[in-house]
């Protein structure tokens, strides 16, 4: 344990407190009791913090205390002084002199933590969904500000100099700055527009895995930057690229591409994909230069590959999935959607998670019949038609998601692609109507709303493929592979 000698005295009474060796970083010292933790800032000064006063310990630790109550109801307890007694011992509370100060948090079982479940492949899809569901409410609770900077050039220069101080290749990180600062200097003015409309926030601003637990069984995000109000004064999308960067390499780009899906589907932030290449790369070169001050020279190696990977040119392609309820849509969009164009793969845009945000309410709540007008839809596939747009336009590959049984619906998105010059192509998913019946029947926590009488009523009317190409899905794993073979190659990457 290196604590600053100033605080041995203060990391003895803890020690004691605890019954056990703190856990380490380089700026704290964390005691881990059996019901409560207590964290103590190092009195240091690094170059990118001062801890070195205890006015400055109680002011983070009060900051770090307000930022991360809110979204941890009761995780978060207090700030408390450790206080010299008239006999000379220490302990905690306000009769003394303070001599330092402590956050108390509860303690959260090692086996709660996003990153160990991970590890032990414990991150299902439900509890990927339930962590998107919590950022995006972490995000939609934080205040816009509109006259924020946006240019994160100056992050990019940070991450250089970081880089080479860690001895990472002089040669690659040179070719990372160059592509990096081309890429940032053409989206300024998209970022400054992001400001303006309100999607620059102080966010966490370290949202790994490893700062997500479970708390009363779900997840929450905890341990934001406190330390620096510029480094997480960030557009949202840059900070949920860190969770979306973590997912890809300690799990897969269907844990990654799952969240982003979700979030965008409770948020309606499709125009983020924008900058995600831009905003994947930094993370992974903050990743990259961390990892080989650790002597994680492999580790070192796989992340800086990925932040130079992430700003290749990327070819979008858009499809659309089409069929009567319980054809397998959703299943065949998301398990297109990771391989498709760039990291982390297709943006799928389902017109009834559309619908549920529209209607204020979350994807697997049930809409009556009024939600189901001709108006309604009109205004669900008229989004849904720009929200395509909106990402291949971007440079995203999208998966469109609906039942198109409306000839004109189809129209719509075709005429998004064109529109950006984006290839598109249309599968009509087609499978007996006894096994959509009992598809629809056995169906529970999904967005679809349709019953095995709202199937029986479209079955009479079902327009077929007409142009689209028709896919037997009676398989859903033969469906995905039918599919994945009459792609071009070049849906993947350029």
């Amino acid at each position: 344990m290196s604590a600053p000698p100033e605080q041995l005295e203060t990391t003895a009474f803890l020690r004691r407190l605890s019954g056990a060796d703190p856990v380490e970083t380089h700026i704290s010292l964390v005691f881990l009791g059996a019901d409560i933790v207590w964290k103590l800032k190092k009195a240091v000064r690094l170059s990118f913090l001062d801890f070195s006063t205890l006015e400055a310990r109680q002011h983070f630790c009060e900051r770090e205390l307000a930022l991360n109550a809110p979204a941890a109801p009761g995780l978060y307890r207090d700030v408390v002084p450790v206080v010299r007694g008239a006999d000379g011992a220490l302990a905690l509370g306000s009769a003394g002199t303070v001599v330092d100060w402590v956050l108390r948090i509860g303690r959260v079982p090692a086996s709660d933590f996003l990153n160990t479940m991970a590890a032990d492949g414990r991150l299902d899809p439900s509890l990927l969904d339930a962590v998107a569901d919590a950022v995006a409410a972490y995000h939609c609770a934080i205040p816009p500000l509109p006259s924020a900077e946006a240019d994160m050039r100056w992050i990019a220069r940070g991450n250089v100099k970081a880089a080479l101080e860690a001895d990472l290749p002089a040669k690659a990180v040179e070719a990372w700055r160059v592509a990096i600062d081309a890429t940032l200097a053409g989206l300024l003015p998209w970022l400054e527009g992001r400001a303006k409309q309100g999607f620059v926030r102080r966010a966490h601003g370290d949202l790994h895995l490893g700062n997500l637990c479970l708390w009363h069984g779900k997840p929450v995000p905890f341990d934001a930057l406190e330390f620096d109000e510029a480094l997480a004064t960030i557009d949202l999308g840059y900070d949920l690229a860190f969770l979306l960067m973590d997912l890809e390499h300690r799990v897969g780009l269907a844990a990654a591409n799952r969240v982003l899906n979700r979030y965008v589907a409770r948020t309606g932030d499709a125009g983020m994909v924008r900058g995600l290449p831009a905003f994947l790369s930094l993370r992974a070169l903050v990743r990259a230069h961390v990892a080989a001050r650790s002597g994680q020279a492999d580790a070192a190696k796989s992340y800086l590959t990925s932040a130079i990977d992430y700003l290749r040119p990327a070819c979008p392609v858009v499809l659309a999935v089409g069929g009567l309820p319980g054809t397998g849509k959703s299943t065949l969009a998301r398990g297109l959607a990771p391989d498709l164009g760039r990291p982390p793969g297709a943006l799928i845009v389902r017109s009834d998670e559309i619908r549920k945000r529209l209607m204020g309410v979350a994807p697997e709540d049930r809409l009556p019949p009024s939600a189901y007008t001709p108006d309604v839809s009109r205004s669900v596939f008229t989004t849904l038609a720009e929200t395509v747009q909106i990402a291949a336009k971007a440079g995203q590959a999208v998966v469109a998601d609906a039942t198109f049984m409306n000839v004109s619906h189809r129209t719509m998105v075709e005429q998004a692609a064109h529109q950006v010059g984006v290839p598109f192509r249309g599968f009509w998913l087609q499978a007996p109507l006894g096994l959509l019946e009992q598809r629809v029947a056995d169906r529970t926590g999904d967005a679809s709303d349709a019953t095995v009488a709202v199937l029986h009523t479209a079955a009479p009317n079902d327009p077929g493929p007409l142009d689209w190409t028709p896919i037997d899905a009676s398989d859903a794993t033969n469906a995905l592979a039918r599919v994945r073979n009459s792609l071009p190659q070049k849906t993947k990457m350029c």
